[in-house]
């Protein structure tokens, strides 16, 4: 059983700020099962974007997990990030928005093997 995103999103902002990095939610999502998704902003003008691997992607072994998967290979102007963010939101009203902002583009995130 996965935890709820309320608790997953707590715990992940907390391990960012441990390690110095600034992140915030700028969207609160439903409180047990919103998906996820994680800008990264360069603040460089450009920015990363994270969202939920695939149910195919995860292991049978650690159900509990949570991986993503990135937009792209290298960031994007941040404008086409704020479009596609808005697209999920309209889709799915339950979703999370963390974001980060870090020049190193530090996310911590478990990422998926695609």
């Amino acid at each position: 059983m996965r935890l709820k995103s309320a608790i997953w999103v707590s715990a992940y902002l907390r391990r960012l700020q441990g390690e110095g990095i600034f992140a915030a939610v700028r969207r609160r999502g439903a409180e047990e099962a919103g998906a996820v998704f994680v800008k990264v902003a360069l603040l460089n003008g450009t920015a990363a974007l994270f969202v939920p691997a695939p149910q195919t992607i995860y292991d049978d072994a650690k159900p509990s997990d949570r991986a993503f998967v990135a937009t792209g290979a290298a960031p994007v102007e941040e404008k086409a990030v704020e479009a596609r963010l808005r697209r999920e939101v309209d889709f799915d009203p339950d979703a999370w928005i963390v974001e980060i902002e870090d020049p190193k583009g530090r996310h911590l995130l478990d990422l998926a093997k695609v």
